[in-house]
């Protein structure tokens, strides 16, 4: 077959429109933008979330965009890096996360706030050194589902099962407890037979989970009892830490559920800046790189997957949300505004290049799941709306600085930057910068090998909503 020939001729005019206000960052690096920078990070370091910022970042962002007393969004709240930075600063701030994950690490770290440490200490010393699996509670064992069968060691799961009584029936204050099982959530993986890697969990050789093929072998499983008495210890150091720093701080609003269902309640000009990071449009499914903190949190399998269709569309297996937007609009009397949004996603001409040109290599045979294009469209659509109610909710002068990653698929560009960029200037936002860092990101050993070594832009955005006069 012939190889596919596609134009790239709006992508390049998109990219001369915006190339004034792309600049490389001299301060901005990879640790910056992912968590990374937070390993030293009292409650950011808590549980392992590998699609966080930086507090780092959000503190730099926060001092330099906002005012004390202002309200800080973040509609993609994750662990709360953003929202509870802006807190330390003197900014009001206001969460909404879909994640159980994220959202139990948040509600932990106001429970962190609201014990005594030196009880606490008492705690974690009392359940020093105990025998969990001897504590085996039939009732508190993990309920398994299909993609997570076999994840640990017989011994390590009945040593969760002991732990997870022992926290319900031995802890009373629900602040404590809600701790303990915080450090529970944070070493399932290093207690496991998988590693987070990418879109899906990776499955040490040594599972006996049916199916399992791989050579891969962690370096070490650690022992259950070992691996959560380091990471209460770790809480106990923080927790006294953060009893000694003090202060008053502004309130905190955690909304669990979508943004694309919380943003359009919000009310108009209400935000000072919006400081996120939304899931990238790259095939990474929260519901399984997570599906061990899930399960521990007491989800089923249909559960899991209801939580997968309502996510962001960013995996090929999402449905499109657009007649259910569509129907919430109209209730709440919005047509016109979800009419200018379909628009401005329709009109955007780089987009309508790159479906067609994914559609041509799906027909090819040169995509490796044939739903890419369908996920792709469902993305900017959504995130086109998110875009739209952000500026919303911003009042004049206020800013949007988002994280967010260009892609790639069959070696096409997917330039998501100046896409959502053009989003923002269609609903009303001057794009004053786009970041990148000095180094972006590399494509795929599969991709470099097919189409070469080129590199991705890693950005990040700042749109303005103007004051007008």
């Amino acid at each position: 077959m012939p190889a596919v020939t596609c134009p790239r001729f709006e992508r390049d005019a998109l990219l001369q429109r915006y190339r004034g206000v792309i600049r490389t960052h001299p301060c901005l690096d990879r640790t910056l933008v992912s968590f990374q920078a937070n390993r030293h990070v009292r409650g950011a370091r808590w549980l392992k979330y590998k699609e966080a910022f930086s507090a780092a970042l959000a503190e730099d962002m926060v001092n330099l965009y906002s005012r004390e007393g202002d309200t800080v969004l973040d509609p993609f709240a994750g662990i709360g890096t953003a929202v509870f930075t802006a807190r330390a600063l003197g900014r009001r701030g206001i969460g909404i996360e879909l994640l159980p994950v994220g959202m139990f690490a948040m509600e932990t770290r106001l429970s962190a706030e609201a014990i005594d440490p030196t009880v606490f200490r008492t705690l974690v010393d009392a359940a020093s050194g105990m025998d969990w699996a001897a504590r085996f509670d039939a009732g508190f064992a993990l309920r398994h589902i299909p993609i997570t069968q076999g994840a640990f060691p017989q011994d390590t799961e009945r040593a969760l099962a002991g732990y997870r009584a022992y926290c319900e029936q031995c802890l009373d204050n629900p602040h404590v407890r809600r701790l303990f099982h915080l450090a529970c959530l944070g070493v399932l993986e290093s207690v496991s037979y998988t590693r987070k890697d990418g879109q899906y969990l990776r499955w040490d050789c040594r599972t006996e989970r049916p199916g399992v093929r791989s050579q891969f072998r962690k370096a070490r499983i650690e022992p259950f009892a070992e691996a959560v008495g380091r990471q209460l210890d770790q809480l106990c150091r923080d927790v006294e830490k953060t009893a000694t720093a003090g202060g008053n701080v502004p309130p905190l609003d955690l909304r669990r559920g979508s943004c694309l269902e919380i943003l359009p309640t919000l009310p108009d000009g209400s935000v000072g800046l919006v400081l996120t990071s939304p899931p990238y449009c790259n095939r990474y499914d929260y519901t399984r790189t997570y599906a061990l903190e899930l399960v521990y949190l007491g989800l089923g399998d249909e559960e899991v997957k209801g939580l997968r269709q309502t996510m962001l569309c960013c995996t090929v297996e999402n449905a499109a949300k657009v007649d259910a937007m569509a129907a919430a609009y109209e209730q709440r009397g919005c047509t016109a505004a979800f009419d200018r949004v379909r628009l401005v996603h329709a009109g955007q001409a780089a987009l309508q290049e790159v479906l067609d040109v994914l559609e041509r290599r799906g027909r090819a045979g040169d995509l490796n799941n044939a739903n890419i294009p369908r996920m792709v469209r469902n993305y900017f659509l959504e995130m086109c709306f998110v875009v739209h109610e952000l500026a919303r909710v911003l009042k004049p002068g206020g800013r949007v600085v988002m994280v967010n990653d260009n892609v790639r698929y069959a070696g096409e560009e997917v330039p998501v930057d100046l896409i959502l960029s053009d989003f923002a200037a269609g609903h009303g936002l001057a794009v004053e910068h786009v970041w990148k860092l000095a180094r972006g990101k590399g494509n795929s050993s599969q991709q470099m090998g097919a189409h070469g070594r080129r590199e991705l832009r890693k950005c990040v955005y700042v749109w303005t909503k103007e004051i007008r006069p």
